[in-house]
């Protein structure tokens, strides 16, 4: 646990993804209703709108669902992004999970008006002359939708090996549904860049980045630490040294083993001073010993 978790992990705001999950509700419910859709086309992130006096643009937008009108998909949908959601907030903690939310909201903030920047360029300033469809139609794809696509990529990182039922059918390990994502989410932004449809390409980037940002902050890129060669080093000739029946791994705060339990992951802590190992549920949330 940081310094800065410390002072100001207080203030996260508690189930988060429930939040979330009510905020596309609320959504879907105006996308059905009759005069639904006018009222969400005064809420969408929309730069040129925000910038002529709209400035709750930048709250509503939130509310604003993926375009879907098969209403039993997204039902699916909002159930299994709460349950990998609610999962990945008890692994990280609030405040962990809070600021992965915040800086990929901040993100698509800042993709919206950096596509608003290049469509000024591109057509010589005259920017009221796409206000009225142009800026409209583009905005809704400024949604949460590639927030909750972020947290399925930290999902299968976190948790490679658990299991799914893709089409309630086929069982499928979650590391693999993250690289056909991630791949997917990829040539999808490549081709967006080809075809100068930047306000497809500007979501997808700000989702793909906060994920790396997490990911090779406390993830691979700590694997080529000298720290982290070290200890890998030392834990090897550990493991080759301990006795059938012993555990190998245990956990620094709560003790847990491999022995109570199989499914448990357990990771090192290079922040740590020392070779502390914590399990799945406490890689996040425990107080780093210096």
């Amino acid at each position: 646990m940081s310094d800065f978790e410390r002072k100001f992990g207080k203030y996260a705001i508690n189930n988060l993804t429930l939040k979330l999950i009510i905020c596309y509700a609320v959504g879907y419910v105006l996308a059905f209703a009759p005069i639904g859709s006018g009222i969400l086309n005064y809420l969408t992130l929309n730069p040129y709108a925000i910038l002529h006096g709209q400035v709750w643009r930048l709250v509503t937008w939130l509310i604003v669902p993926p375009q879907e009108s098969n209403i039993l998909f997204a039902l699916i949908m909002l159930f299994f992004f709460y349950s990998i959601g609610t999962q990945m907030e008890r692994t990280w903690g609030e405040y962990r999970f809070n600021l992965y939310i915040f800086t990929g909201i901040f993100l698509i903030i800042i993709g919206a008006f950096l596509f608003y920047i290049i469509t000024y360029f591109r057509v010589g300033g005259a920017v009221d002359m796409l206000a009225a469809s142009y800026f409209p139609q583009t905005a809704t794809f400024f949604s949460t939708y590639y927030i909750c696509m972020s947290i399925l990529l930290a999902y299968a990182a976190t948790y490679p090996d658990s299991i799914i039922l893709f089409m309630f059918i086929i069982p499928l390990k979650m590391k693999w549904l993250g690289i056909i994502y991630g791949a997917w989410l990829a040539l999808e932004a490549v081709f967006a860049v080809f075809d100068q449809a930047y306000y497809v390409f500007f979501p997808i980037a700000a989702s793909l980045i906060n994920f790396a940002i997490f990911y090779l902050k406390d993830g691979k890129l700590m694997r080529f630490r000298p720290k982290e060669v070290t200890r890998r080093r030392q834990y090897s000739q550990q493991v080759k040294m301990t006795a059938p029946g012993i555990s190998r791994h245990k956990c620094a705060v709560c003790g847990r083993t491999e022995l109570d339990d199989p499914n448990l992951e357990f990771r090192f802590c290079s922040k740590c001073n020392g070779n502390y190992e914590y399990c799945q549920d406490h890689l996040f949330t425990h107080r780093h010993v210096k």
